[in-house]
C-alpha cells in the first residue's frame, strides 16, 4: 500500500514538472519569434543614409561657371534650389581724360553660391565633375547622417496612432474631446511628412557650392562730376572779356543815340546856366 502510494506520488511530480516546463518553452518560443520577428522587419527597411556634401573652389569665371554647374545638375537628374551672385567693389581710381570727362578703373570681387539636390547614388561622381570645372578647390567636404532609428521611432509612433484613430472609429475607444482627436490625426500627418522629410533627404543629396574668381578690372569712361573742373582757361577768359567790352561799347553808343534829344537839351540849360552866371557875375563886380 505504502509502495502505491510512493509512486502515485512521483508520477505527480513529474507531471507537473512536465507542465510547467511545457509553459517556460513557449513562453521562450514566442519570446525568441518576437525578436525573429523584429530583426526581419529591421533588415527588410534599408538604412535611412543622408548625404550631404559641400565645395568651395576658385573659377576663371563666376558667370560661366554658374551656368555649368546648373547644365551639370541637370544632366545627373538634379535640381538647382538656390543660385546667387554677388559683385563688390574693392577699390576705384578716376584718371582724367578731358576736362568734362574721366576714365574710372574699378576693381571688383565676384562670388557665387549654389544648393544642388542631386541623386544620392550620383553624388561622389557629381562632386568629381564639380571639381574639375574649377582652377583648383580650397575645401571639400561630405557627413553621412544614420537616420535609421529616427524613421523607426516616426514609423512605430505613427502605427500607434493609426491603431488608436481605428479603435476610436469602432467604437472600442471612445475620446470624448474632440480636440484630442483633431491632435491625434494632427500628429499623424506629422510623423507621415518627417517620415517623407526622410526618404527625400535619403533619395537626394545637398550640396552646398561656393565659387569665386580673380578680382575683376573694369575699365568706363564718365562725366566728370566735379562743377571746379568745368572752369574755362584764362585766356579764353580773357578774349571773352574782350568781346563783352566792345558789346558793351556798342550798347552805350546805341544808348546815346536813343537819347540825343535829351542830351541835346541838357547842354543847353548848362549853357544859358552858364552865360546867366557870368553876366550876373559882372555886374557885381561894375557896382
Amino acid at each position: 500500500m505504502k509502495t502505491k502510494i510512493l509512486m502515485m506520488l512521483m508520477a505527480g511530480i513529474v507531471l507537473l514538472a512536465a507542465c510547467k516546463g511545457k509553459g517556460n518553452y513557449e513562453a521562450i518560443n514566442n519570446s525568441t519569434a518576437d525578436s525573429v520577428s523584429l530583426k526581419t522587419d529591421t533588415m527588410q527597411n534599408k538604412p535611412k543614409l543622408v548625404k550631404t556634401a559641400g565645395m568651395g573652389f576658385k573659377v576663371k569665371s563666376v558667370q560661366q561657371s554658374s551656368e555649368k554647374i546648373a547644365a551639370l545638375t541637370a544632366r545627373y537628374n538634379g535640381m538647382v534650389v538656390h543660385h546667387h551672385i554677388n559683385s563688390t567693389l574693392n577699390s576705384s581710381n578716376d584718371v582724367k581724360v578731358s576736362d568734362d570727362s574721366i576714365m574710372r578703373v574699378s576693381a571688383f570681387y565676384t562670388s557665387g553660391e549654389m544648393t544642388v539636390k542631386i541623386p544620392a547614388e550620383k553624388l561622389g561622381e557629381y562632386l568629381d565633375s564639380v571639381g574639375r570645372l574649377g582652377i583648383y578647390v580650397n575645401s571639400s567636404q561630405m557627413d553621412i547622417t544614420d537616420k535609421s532609428l529616427d524613421y523607426l521611432s516616426s514609423q512605430m509612433k505613427l502605427n500607434s496612432r493609426k491603431e488608436l484613430v481605428n479603435q476610436q472609429k469602432t467604437g472600442k475607444v471612445i475620446i470624448k474631446d474632440p480636440s484630442a482627436v483633431l491632435n491625434l490625426k494632427d500628429d499623424l500627418v506629422d510623423e507621415q511628412i518627417d517620415n517623407r522629410k526622410i526618404d527625400d533627404a535619403v533619395k537626394y543629396s545637398v550640396v552646398n557650392l561656393s565659387f569665386y574668381q580673380s578680382d575683376t578690372i573694369v575699365k568706363e569712361i564718365v562725366a566728370n562730376d566735379d562743377p571746379s573742373a568745368y572752369n574755362i582757361s584764362f585766356f579764353k577768359r580773357l578774349g571773352l572779356a574782350f568781346q563783352n567790352g566792345w558789346y558793351i561799347f556798342k550798347e552805350v553808343i546805341i544808348l546815346i543815340a536813343d537819347i540825343w534829344v535829351f542830351i541835346l537839351a541838357g547842354a543847353i540849360v548848362w549853357w544859358r546856366v552858364r552865360i546867366y552866371k557870368r553876366k550876373t557875375h559882372l555886374r557885381t563886380n561894375a557896382i
